[in-house]
């Protein structure tokens, strides 16, 4: 009887034990998930693919090319002191932006994909 006690109990201890760990965690990453939430609302999330940085004139060039040659991708042009850059697309992943640069490096050879 005691062989079957024992092993009994050592099951319900941990079973019990797991459960009100994962109570737990799920309150943590409840709440992570809406910080993040929170953070991308505030600053936006996603990919962007970096075409050229430096002088404003040269980015000016740089978007008016790439323009002509992918008009279906937006273009943004941002300055963070003291370089100019000019970005292009709003994509969601990595994956995603990843898949259009392979595109665009064949036209903009030095172009990366940088956080949003």
């Amino acid at each position: 009887m005691k062989s079957i006690f024992i092993p009994f109990l050592i099951v319900l201890v941990v079973g019990i034990t797991s459960t009100n760990a994962q109570t737990t965690t799920s309150k943590e990453v409840s709440a992570l998930i809406q910080k993040k939430r929170t953070y991308n609302k505030e600053n936006g999330y996603g990919f962007r693919i970096q075409l050229n940085n430096g002088f404003e004139t040269a980015i000016k060039t740089t978007r008016s090319k790439f323009n002509l040659e992918f008009a279906t991708i937006k273009t943004y042009i941002i300055f963070e002191s003291p370089e100019w850059k000019v970005q292009a697309g709003d994509f969601k992943t990595k994956l995603e932006a990843d898949k259009v640069l392979n595109k665009i490096k064949k036209k903009f050879p030095s172009a990366i994909v940088v956080p949003r």
